[in-house]
């Protein structure tokens, strides 16, 4: 493991004269409720990848989920100032990818007009975050389209998202993991005295949590079982799952992980730690995460003796074998009092700004975002599609 985060990134040959760049789509917005957080992260994937080597394709979907040609503006789609960006459906002309075996095509569809072609697609880059994106379902559609994509396939996709299925894979894998209880839809109505058996024995403090959302939507930490009720309900709001964990005592660590080139193993960044003024912040919730940087600060690498880090390190990779990733993930685990590494989950397609911990790991590690960017690409154009 020594030597992964600062593994060299392989060079990509030149298309050489007459041959035209590789396009790439990226997809971003959607239906969760990451939405804003979607947009944000293609604004600094738009403002680092390099032209010169790439034709980009910014594809916008709404929350109703029309797909749209957007700005190929950085600054539109970035978070400034509190705003949150939005796709409409007045962002540009409506979008179809064709879904013919070879053809990875889009089509523009104007009122009244031919479709016209917006052009070849050579890989797709699909930044989205959240339901109807990161779960599988997007991954689904291009792999029936037959198109390269970047990150993880259906099936790590949808178990990454699911929080409840994602724990008893790694469980199954012998990965350590916290205690826990899922409130099923109906659960809470039909059996609450049930409900509320279980959970007193995870004990007091416990974090209820959407099983299926991300980017800290909808999580409330409950110190009385009083306020349990209200907490289900807010996370209700967002997934009728719902996801109740105990709280562990230790120190919030993440790993970057990013897959290995021609068959090689994956690489593990050096970890790094969240730091959250708890004066202002129970914990590192929505607002501390993208509305209010001066309360939170993000230490990479963490503080943390040798051991420690190549253990999280190991750890990290081994959660991106278990649940059969590809490309990217970030890896959330705890460390104990007495060294122990607890996973907390995996995210496999992390906040992806150039201030987000994923791409400010791999820097600490020695790949920029522009390069991690490229690298993510080439990943996606070296994977085969179909069955693999």
């Amino acid at each position: 493991m020594s030597d992964a985060a600062t593994a060299p990134v392989p060079a990509v040959p030149d298309p050489g004269p007459g041959r035209r760049k590789t396009r790439v789509a990226l997809l971003f917005g959607g239906r969760s409720g990451e939405h804003a957080i979607s947009a944000s992260t293609a604004s600094g994937v738009l403002r680092a990848i390099d032209r010169d080597k790439y034709d980009v394709v910014p594809v916008g979907i709404t929350r109703e989920g029309r797909w749209v040609v957007a700005a190929d503006s950085p600054e539109r789609w970035q978070i400034s100032e509190g705003r949150l960006p939005e796709v409409t459906a007045d962002s540009g002309a409506e979008v179809v990818l064709s879904l013919t075996q070879g053809e990875r095509t889009l089509r523009v569809l104007e009122p009244g007009q031919v479709p016209a072609l917006l052009g070849e697609v050579d890989v797709v880059f699909p930044l989205l975050h959240g339901p109807f994106g990161e779960d599988g379902t997007i991954q689904g559609l291009l792999e029936l389209a037959d198109v390269h994509y970047v990150g993880a396939g259906v099936l790590a996709s949808a178990v990454g998202m699911d929080k409840h299925y994602m724990k008893l894979i790694l469980a199954g894998h012998g990965l350590p993991v916290g205690p826990y209880t899922v409130v099923r839809p109906g659960d809470w109505e039909r059996h609450q005295g049930a409900c509320l058996a279980t959970i007193e024995t995870l004990g007091l403090p416990v974090f209820v949590k959407p099983a299926r959302a991300g980017s800290s939507l909808g999580i409330t930490r409950v110190d009385d079982l009083a306020d349990l009720a209200a907490a289900i309900d807010a996370a209700r709001e967002h997934d009728p799952k719902v996801i109740i964990e105990a709280a562990i005592a230790g120190r919030e660590i993440e790993c970057a992980v990013l897959g290995g080139r021609a068959g090689g193993p994956p690489r593990a960044s050096l970890p790094g730690e969240i730091l959250v003024d708890h004066d202002a912040h129970d914990f590192y919730d929505f607002e501390a995460k993208y509305l209010d940087e001066a309360h939170v600060k993000l230490a990479c690498p963490a503080d943390l003796p040798d051991h420690v880090i190549e253990e999280v390190r190991r750890i990290a990779v081994r959660t991106f074998e278990a649940v059969g990733a590809e490309g990217l993930s970030r890896v959330d685990v705890f460390v104990t009092p007495d060294d122990q590494v607890v996973v907390n989950e995996i995210n496999t397609m992390p906040g992806f700004t150039p201030f987000s911990m994923y791409p400010r790991m791999w820097e600490a590690s020695g790949i920029d975002y522009p390069q991690l960017v490229d690298e993510l690409i080439q990943l996606a154009l070296e994977r085969p599609t179909g069955l693999r």
